[in-house]
């Protein structure tokens, strides 16, 4: 159930990222709310779901989707590199968080 925790707190953090983007500079107020109200979101699940889980672990896997996620929505929101290199490196992050999520070991 942690994990699922994690995950969706990792969603937050893509919208709260993105959400960066339309508040220009905090001076929009809607997406600012947006983009506050995402952002705690994201950091009380990632704080509940660290009870549970390997501090290092949660917290990469946490940035990891948060980087992944924001990337791909830069290529597709705003027209971002959509270079193979680019891609290949977001790939990576990809393995990294599968290959921590494959080999952690929940703590109680």
């Amino acid at each position: 159930m942690q994990w699922i925790v994690l995950f969706i707190a990792g969603l937050f953090e893509v919208a709260w990222a993105i959400g960066l983007k339309y508040t220009e500079g905090f001076s929009k107020l809607w997406p600012s709310v947006f983009t506050i109200v995402c952002m705690i979101i994201s950091m009380g699940l990632l704080a509940n779901a660290v009870k549970h889980l390997p501090i290092g672990t949660a917290y990469a896997i946490w940035t990891g989707i948060g980087a992944v996620g924001t990337a791909i929505l830069g290529i597709i929101l705003f027209n971002e590199s959509k270079e193979l290199v680019r891609i290949f490196f977001i790939l990576l992050i990809v393995i990294g968080i599968v290959g921590l999520k494959l080999f952690s070991s929940q703590t109680n």
